[in-house]
C-alpha cells in the first residue's frame, strides 16, 4: 500500500514523545513493505527541513515539510473567545501546508491518508476533494481531556477560566468532527471506548505505542544492566513545553521533593527534557539538578534509578514510561500516567496519586532495593512482550487492509 502520513511535527529527530510515536508508525509501515510519504509541519518549536533528515530516512519516506506558525497571537486568542471555533486547532491551519498537500495529492495517489492527531483535521476537506483514500486518525490523546484536567489543577483563577474556555471549544470541535474519519487508531482501549460511546461510525482499533525493542537493546549500551546506575537518583525526562509535564514537575518540586530529600539526604533529583522552562533552571533547591535537553535519552535513563512521572492531566499512553521500563528504571507514576499501560501495580511499576503516596513509594524503593529491582525487571519484560514494534506493524497492516 501507499500511505500518506501527515504529521503535526517532524518524526525526525525522534527525541520526544510525539515524534517517537510518529516515527514508530512510519517504521511499522515500512517494515511491513508499504510505501510511506511524509508531510510534516515545521514550527518555531520544532523547525525542520528535509536537508536535516538523514538521507536514508528522507529517501524512504519522500520526506517533505511545510511551515506552520504556531506562535500564540494575543489578539487572535482574544477574538476566539467570542467565536465557536477552537483556537487550539485553528493555529495548525496554514496555507503553505495546504498548498504543499494539494501539490502532493495532485501528483500522487494513496491507499490510506494517515493523520497524526486531531490537529490535521482542518485539512480533511481538501483531502476529500482530491483523494478517494480512506482517512485514518491516529489519536495520541483525547485532546480536550488534557485541557480539562489542566484547568482543574490550575491555581491561577484567570488562567483557569481561560483554559476552561479553550477546553470547551476543543471538546466541541473534537465531537463535531468525530465522523470525518473512516478509521481511528486510539492509543488505548480507554480512548477507543470514548469514540464508541460518542457514536463514531467508522472502524476503530486500539493500537498502543510500540518500541523497537530489538533495535534499542542491540545498540551500544542497550543492555541496561551493563551501565552503572546512580542508586540514589530520581529523575524525570520529558518534553517540557508540554503543559502537563510542566504542571507535574512544578507540583513534585514543591510538594514531594523537599520531604523526600529530608528523609533521605543521599537522594538527588534530576530533571531533563527539551524546552525546559527558565523558572525550573532558577530553582535553588538542595539535591535538585536541572539538566535540560540531553544528547541521548536512553543513556540518561540507564544512568539513573527511579523514574518519577507525577502526571495529573493528559490522556493516551506515556511513551517515556515505556522507555523507562524497557531501560529497567523502576517507575513511580500516577493512575493518569499509567493509563493505557497493561500493568499490575506493584509488579511492573508503582502507583502514587498524592504527595504522601509518592513519599511512601520513594521510601519503598530506597529501603528495598532488591524488590525495586524486581519491579524494574518485570516492567522491562512487560514492554518486550506487549509493546514491540513487530507486533504493532502486523496489527496496523490488518486494520488498513480492512479499510
Amino acid at each position: 500500500m501507499r500511505i500518506l502520513q501527515l504529521c503535526n511535527k517532524s518524526p525526525w529527530p525522534p527525541k520526544e514523545g510525539g515524534s517517537i510515536a510518529m516515527k514508530a508508525i512510519t517504521d511499522s509501515l515500512i517494515q511491513e513493505g508499504h510505501q510511506v510519504k511524509i508531510l510534516a509541519m515545521s514550527t518555531h518549536k520544532n523547525p525542520v527541513t528535509p536537508q536535516m533528515i538523514p538521507e536514508p530516512f528522507r529517501k524512504k519516506t519522500g520526506f517533505t515539510t511545510a511551515k506552520v506558525d504556531l506562535k500564540i497571537r494575543p489578539e487572535k486568542a482574544l477574538y476566539h473567545l467570542f467565536t465557536p471555533h477552537s483556537y487550539i486547532v485553528e493555529r495548525f491551519f496554514s496555507k503553505d501546508f495546504q498548498q504543499t498537500l494539494v501539490h502532493i495529492l495532485q501528483r500522487e495517489s494513496f491507499h490510506i491518508i494517515h493523520l497524526e492527531s486531531l490537529f490535521l483535521t482542518p485539512y480533511i476537506p481538501v483531502i476529500r476533494q482530491l483523494s478517494q483514500a480512506p482517512i485514518v486518525l491516529r489519536s495520541h490523546n483525547i485532546e480536550h481531556e488534557i485541557w480539562e484536567r489542566y484547568a482543574a489543577n490550575c491555581r491561577n483563577p484567570l488562567k483557569k477560566w481561560y483554559i476552561k474556555v479553550l477546553s470547551k471549544e476543543l471538546k466541541a470541535y473534537e465531537l463535531k468532527h468525530l465522523n470525518d474519519y473512516d478509521g481511528i487508531l486510539p492509543i488505548t482501549t480507554t480512548d477507543e471506548a470514548f469514540y464508541k460511546d460518542h457514536h463514531f461510525r467508522g472502524s476503530t482499533m486500539a493500537l498502543p505505542f510500540a518500541l523497537d525493542v530489538e533495535g534499542m537493546l542491540s545498540r551500544p549500551g542497550g543492555q541496561s544492566d551493563r551501565i552503572h546506575r546512580d542508586a540514589h537518583s530520581l529523575f524525570h525526562l520529558g518534553s517540557m513545553d508540554w503543559l502537563p509535564n510542566q504542571e507535574a514537575m512544578d507540583w513534585f518540586v514543591r510538594k514531594v521533593w523537599p520531604q523526600a530529600r529530608e528523609a533521605f539526604p543521599q537522594l538527588r533529583l534530576y530533571l531533563a527534557g527539551r524546552n525546559m522552562p527558565e523558572w525550573l533552571f532558577r530553582h535553588n533547591i538542595a539535591g535538585l539538578t536541572v539538566d535540560g535537553e540531553v544528547p541521548n535519552a536512553h543513556d540518561y535513563m540507564r544512568s539513573k534509578n527511579i523514574m518519577v512521572v507525577p502526571l495529573f492531566s493528559g490522556s493516551g499512553l506515556r511513551i517515556k514510561i515505556l522507555e523507562g521500563m524497557l531501560n529497567k528504571n523502576v517507575v513511580i507514576t500516577t493512575s493518569t500516567g499509567a493509563r493505557g499501560i497493561d500493568h499490575t501495580p506493584g509488579k511492573h511499576l508503582l502507583i502514587a496519586n498524592h504527595a504522601g503516596e509518592f513519599l511512601e513509594q520513594i521510601a519503598y524503593c530506597v529501603n528495598n532495593p532488591g524488590k525495586a529491582q524486581n519491579i524494574a525487571e518485570n516492567g522491562a519484560q512487560l514492554v518486550k512482550e506487549k509493546y514491540d514494534l513487530q507486533q504493532s506493524a502486523k496489527k496496523l497492516t490488518t486494520f488498513y487492509n480492512q479499510l
